[in-house]
C-alpha cells in the first residue's frame, strides 16, 4: 500500500518531521511516499496562505495518483484544499484536523486542542464546529509562535506547549490534547507522557485512517459533490461556434 502524504507548505524539514511521524504509525508493508509544496509560502498561516497552497497541493495529489497512491493525507491542521483535493483524487483523502477531531472524540469526553498562532484560533473553531466536534471541545487555545519557531526554538515550543496543556486540564478540564499543527508531530509522545493523559497528533491519525480506508477498499465517492471536474474544454469550443 502506498499512502501519499502532502506537506502543502514549502519547508522540507517540517515534511521530514511529518515523513518521520507517518512512517512509525504506518504497518508494515506501507510506502510513506512525503511530498513538499512546491511554490507555497514557508508556512501555512491563515487564509491567504492557504489559498496560495491549494494549487501545488492539488498537483502533487493528481502526480501521487499517477504513482500509484492508495489514499492522500494534506498535513496542514487548517486541512487547506480538503474538498477540492477530493475531487482530483481517485482513493481516500484525509485532512489530519479531521482525523485528530475524529480520534478525540472517540477515545475522550472532553477535549482542547493546542494551536500555534492566536490567528489560527477561529480557522481552528470553525473546523471544530464544522466536522461536529464543537459539543467535546472545550476550547482552541495558542501557544503565541510561528510555526516554523516551532523548530527554531524547540525549547520555548516545549515550555509553552506544556504550560498551555496544564491550563487546558485545569481550566477546561480536558481529557485529551489534540495537536494543532503538523509542526507539532515530533512533540506528541513527550507530551503525552509528562502531562498523563493522551495526546492526538494529527498526522499519525491521519495516516492510520487513510491505511484503514484504503485497505478496506474504499474510494472517494463520484456520485455528486467529490464528482472529477468537469472538463470543459467542449463547453468553450461550443460557446464559440
Amino acid at each position: 500500500m502506498r499512502i501519499h502524504v502532502i506537506n502543502p507548505n514549502s519547508t522540507a524539514a517540517m515534511t521530514r518531521t511529518i515523513a518521520d511521524a507517518a512512517r512509525a504509525a504506518a504497518s508494515p508493508g506501507t510506502d510513506i511516499d512525503a511530498e513538499t509544496g512546491m511554490g507555497t509560502p514557508p508556512s501555512i498561516e491563515g487564509y491567504r496562505d492557504e489559498a496560495m497552497a491549494v494549487p501545488a497541493l492539488l498537483a502533487a495529489i493528481l502526480r501521487a495518483e499517477a504513482r500509484g497512491a492508495d489514499a492522500h493525507v494534506i498535513a496542514c491542521f487548517d486541512d487547506p484544499g480538503l474538498a477540492a483535493a477530493r475531487e482530483v483524487a481517485t482513493g481516500p483523502v484525509i485532512g489530519i484536523c479531521q482525523a485528530a477531531l475524529q480520534v478525540a472524540m472517540t477515545i475522550s469526553t472532553r477535549f482542547s486542542v493546542i494551536t500555534t498562532l492566536p490567528r489560527s484560533v477561529p480557522v481552528i473553531e470553525d473546523l471544530v464546529a464544522a466536522y461536529g466536534a464543537a459539543h467535546r471541545c472545550r476550547r482552541v487555545r495558542a501557544v503565541d509562535m510561528p510555526v516554523l519557531a516551532l523548530e527554531a526554538d524547540p525549547a520555548s515550543a516545549r515550555a509553552r506547549l506544556f504550560d498551555e496543556t496544564r491550563l487546558a486540564m485545569d481550566e477546561d478540564r480536558a481529557e485529551a490534547i489534540v495537536l494543532g499543527c503538523a509542526g507539532m508531530t515530533d512533540l506528541c509522545d513527550w507530551l503525552s507522557q509528562t502531562a498523563g493523559i493522551p495526546v492526538i497528533d494529527g498526522v499519525t491519525a491521519a495516516t492510520r485512517l487513510a491505511e484503514a480506508l484504503a485497505g478496506a477498499g474504499y474510494r472517494t465517492s463520484k456520485a455528486g459533490a467529490y464528482a472529477y471536474p468537469r472538463d470543459k474544454s467542449a463547453d468553450m469550443i461550443a460557446g464559440a461556434a
